[in-house]
């Protein structure tokens, strides 16, 4: 195995480095990096490896070389690099240059330690909304397809307009550039594909905890009602064992409310819905947008729908439309060990079903019987009117014996 040294390296290239640095590189048998970076070294006399979506290949390639080897990587190689995925099988010597975060911070004269980092490089931007949401500032890691001005038009879809940007492109390079913002004005901009995306909060938003009223979410009319309501919707979402990178499914979304208190929690998970009502799907995406959550959302009876989503670590069934056997099969072939399916009834016999169907899946169950009453003024008085009762039905899929 090689001598490795993992190099960080600036858009100033060669001139960014150590003269200790340079002698590394000169006295090394084997030099792999971007393109670009390899470009900084036109006079290397050892064997190059350009870095382009090949990285088994590197790190089989670094196992195999004996003399000396050098692998450049962009400012920071620990942070969203290279640096972890190779020192994790081998041993290297680890020398990183500023980040790009950093660096655009400084160009803002902006603290940075209480940022969120997101990174939407090479990936998508589903979900993105709930990760923003209340942060007061982030910094946002960019490619060309998710550029700032696409970054821009996703969140106005949102009304995240709190929110300004400094875009910071080709830092510490020649044509560096570096730009304030509104999000109207950057929708409209074009950048260098080299960015670094902060955004700093900068008026007040609404903020919205666990138990959103019923009344805040668009319904279907005239038949209101359609939704998990706050008091039982709280006490199902603590059932259903959220974490802040679950999966979850919701099922029969309806209005979306349970999706929505979901996709507030697993901020660094995801949420997937399916409605098989047409009419259900306007509000559910009004009200997705209205929350600032960013939810996938799919129009199918279930189990249609559920075959493209992750497997999930929490289950919501909100309706079953007479697929209860199946449905429960479905997800409890899907769920993650120790991952959690929860089923709201109003019946003895729905029940009772879905009590056998989860014991028969060999799930531990539990079952709550919420009954909510609810203060309604009379004259200048105040009397109780009762909601109907909710059966909270709770499986708990085992965990796999090691």
């Amino acid at each position: 195995m090689s001598n490795l040294h993992i190099m960080g390296i600036g858009a100033d290239g060669a001139a960014g480095l150590h003269p200790r640095q340079i002698e590394v590189i000169k006295q090394s048998d084997f030099l792999a990096g971007g393109e670009r970076q390899l470009s900084y070294f036109p006079e290397f006399q050892g064997e190059t490896f350009a870095i382009k979506g090949n990285l088994r290949e590197l790190k089989e390639r670094l196992k195999k070389e004996t003399g000396q080897a050098v692998v450049l990587a962009s400012g920071d190689p620990l942070f969203y690099g290279i640096g972890a995925y190779l020192s994790g099988e081998m041993s290297a010597v680890i020398e990183p240059q500023p980040s790009s975060v950093q660096l655009a911070f400084a160009r803002m004269n902006e603290s940075w330690q209480n940022a969120k980092i997101i990174s939407v490089h090479g990936r998508p931007m589903t979900g993105l909304a709930q990760k923003i949401d209340g942060e007061e500032k982030v910094a946002l890691l960019t490619d060309e397809t998710n550029s700032p001005d696409t970054i821009a038009r996703y969140m106005l879809d949102f009304d995240m307009t709190e929110y300004d940007a400094f875009v910071a492109e080709n830092i510490a390079a020649s044509d560096e550039r570096c730009r304030h913002f509104t999000l109207d004005e950057m929708a409209e901009a074009s950048f260098s594909s080299l960015n670094v995306v902060i955004l700093k909060k900068n008026r007040p938003s609404k903020k919205w905890a666990t138990g959103i009223p019923d009344d805040e979410f668009d319904q279907r009319k005239p038949d209101k009602g359609l939704i998990t309501k706050r008091d039982i919707r709280i006490l199902t979402i603590g059932r259903m064992n959220i974490k802040r990178d679950s999966v979850v499914w919701d099922i029969g979304t309806c209005t979306g409310s349970i999706a929505i208190e979901a996709a507030k929690i697993a901020r660094d998970g995801a949420v997937f819905a399916v409605e098989k009502n047409e009419p259900d799907l306007a509000n559910a995406r009004a009200n997705f947008k209205k929350f600032r959550t960013d939810v996938t959302l799919v129009h199918a009876k279930a189990p249609d729908g559920l075959a493209d989503f992750p497997d999930p670590d929490c289950v919501f069934m909100g309706g079953t439309a007479g697929n209860m056997d199946k449905l429960i099969q479905t997800c409890a072939d899907r769920l993650k060990p120790g991952g959690t399916m929860v089923l709201n009834a109003v019946t003895i016999e729905n029940m009772s079903k879905a009590y056998q169907l989860l014991k028969e899946a060999e799930f531990d169950v539990d079952i709550a019987l919420a009954q909510v009453s609810l203060s309604k003024p009379i004259l200048n008085m105040t009397r109780f009117e009762a909601q109907n009762p909710v059966y909270i039905i709770c499986g708990t899929r085992k965990e796999e014996q090691s």
